[in-house]
């Protein structure tokens, strides 16, 4: 990519599209391009073509999707397929049709089966059963990177696939009715610490391990692969290292500055007891992490901090002084509304 290079960031608002729009800002691209949803409705076909038709884009990162936990995707299943399939498939074909010279095509480590072997290689995919859970949501994914494929070898179009592990940092969905383990973490914490309460309780053993990858560094990847990557096999981007749940809740619990106790219920489910990505193929073109997890947490607790009530409500010096025990949760909200710490 040129400095001058016409690119369109499909999705610049979300955790990692905004990422990618600091990274090509930080590296003085002029001519970057962006629509907001109300702008352009990604899954409006002759939205999508008029779009690319005027702009001709020269470079796509397509990181929109519809994105969302175990109750979302257990209780609007057609959303997810449809509105990931209509994005992926609008914006790739109207990508190739109208001359962009690559695209960078974003999926999730949650393609690859339940039981896949630990770290998993990128030729897990297909090659068992995917997590029920969120199959609707995989499944689309699975879709948009054998379409990458596809447009490569039948009209030889340069589109190249990228699954990320699990990620965090500014810009991250705090909600705690439908964000990710580590947002959840600081959310839970930063609320218990407000209130003044005696313990936060953590659904599960905590000995699950998870992979935390911080989205600058999946943006300097992209950034990379987008230069220096052509080919039709997918390429997994993690850190290529793993925490327990129990010490991931230790580390966030101390860069929140958080003193009472973590109280683990061990009644409650734990999930997939290890989901790490085999990185040897990223590793291998030269292309390594550079934010380590204590500094990445500090940074995503910063942007909270600063984010102000918009994301917080009901948390903070207001509430109650009596301690008392907070009831944590995480990423997953079940049908009865309950949060749970399973869907790291």
């Amino acid at each position: 990519m040129n400095k001058d290079s016409r690119i369109f960031i499909a999705g610049h608002r979300g955790l990692v599209g905004s990422a990618i729009h600091r990274r090509l800002q930080g590296d003085s691209h002029t001519n970057i391009l962006t629509r907001t949803r109300v702008q352009l409705d990604l899954r409006n076909q002759a939205g999508v073509e008029e779009f690319f038709s005027s702009e001709r884009p020269d470079y796509v990162f397509l990181s929109a999707a519809k994105v969302g936990g175990i109750y979302a995707n257990s209780t609007f299943p057609a959303d997810f397929m449809r509105d990931n399939l209509q994005i992926q498939s609008n914006v790739i074909d109207a990508a190739y049709r109208h001359g962009t010279k690559k695209l960078l095509f974003l999926g999730s480590s949650c393609i690859y089966p339940k039981l896949a072997p630990q770290p998993i290689p990128e030729d897990s995919l297909l090659t068992g059963p995917l997590e029920p859970t969120n199959e609707w949501y995989a499944i689309a994914k699975i879709a948009g990177l054998k379409m990458c494929q596809a447009y490569r070898r039948q009209y030889g179009f340069n589109a190249i696939s990228v699954m990320p592990t699990n990620l965090y940092g500014p810009g991250d969905n705090f909600d705690l009715q439908n964000s990710h383990v580590l947002p959840a973490l600081i959310r839970k914490f930063h609320d218990a610490k407000g209130r003044r309460d005696a313990s936060v309780i953590v659904w599960g053993t905590g000995t699950p391990r998870r992979e935390f990858l911080h989205v600058d560094d999946l943006a300097d990847a992209c950034v990379f692969l987008m230069d220096g990557y052509d080919s039709d096999q997918l390429i997994n981007v993690g850190w290529g290292e793993d925490i327990s749940i129990r010490d991931l809740a230790l580390l966030v619990r101390d860069v929140v500055g958080y003193s009472g106790d973590i109280e683990f219920d061990t009644s409650k489910p734990d999930g997939t007891p290890r989901k790490l990505l085999d990185v040897g193929r990223l590793r291998a073109l030269g292309w390594a992490p550079r934010i380590p997890l204590r500094e990445g947490i500090h940074t995503a607790y910063q942007w909270f901090l600063d984010a102000g009530s918009s994301i917080r409500s009901g948390a903070g010096a207001g509430a109650s002084p009596k301690p008392r025990t907070a009831r944590a949760s995480d990423t997953s909200t079940d049908l009865s509304g309950k949060t749970f710490l399973t869907n790291y």
